[in-house]
């Protein structure tokens, strides 16, 4: 009976930490592809961002795909409308963030939308954004929109496709160990 005891004071003590969220850095590319017609729907929700935590500046760091979105932008066959980058912690609960570029007006922005995330055995990505035309009287007359949900890879640079609007989306733990190089040579 003392033995069921203590394991179970030694499962309370280890539990929470087999839980606990982990850092992680999230990089997101959004673009056009410019093969594809725009498919115009109706104009973004004022409520776009309902739910979701605004990522805090100080969490913003400096993107590292700069190389994949100079690809893109050379070949003419997509626009890139947003590149951010940012850490957050993740777990297997998911956490819904919002994400937004340009000059807010009424609420709106050019591009605004959603990124819910959810660690497991991949990586659960629900994206929903709006890329808005706005009048000159801060009006949202036309938006495009990007739903889609993924089971993405840690640490691989993942393309989440939506038809004429597609995300590249790349997660990595900042707190996982580096896996260990290769070695050089097998021993016999």
């Amino acid at each position: 009976m003392r033995l069921f005891r203590s394991l179970t004071l030694l499962l309370t003590l280890v539990a929470p930490s087999v839980f606990a969220d982990d850092l992680y850095q999230i990089e997101m590319i959004l673009v056009r592809q410019n093969a594809v017609p725009a498919i115009v729907t109706r104009s973004a929700p004022e409520d776009w961002d309902a739910g979701a935590q605004h990522i805090n500046p100080d969490s913003l760091r400096t993107p590292s795909l700069n190389d994949e979105v100079e690809k893109l932008t050379t070949s003419n066959e997509y626009t890139v409308l947003l590149h951010k980058a940012w850490q957050q912690n993740l777990g297997e609960e998911a956490t819904k963030v919002a994400i937004s570029e340009g000059k807010e007006q009424f609420g709106q922005f050019p591009i605004e939308g959603t990124l819910s995330i959810k660690l497991g055995r991949f990586t659960d990505v629900d994206a929903d954004f709006w890329v808005n035309q706005i009048n000159t009287d801060g009006l949202v007359t036309a938006s495009e929109r990007l739903k889609t949900e993924s089971h993405t890879k840690n640490g691989q640079l993942n393309f989440l496709d939506a038809g004429h609007l597609g995300l590249l989306i790349k997660i990595t733990s900042l707190t996982a160990p580096a896996p260990r190089p290769a070695p050089e040579e097998i021993p016999d």
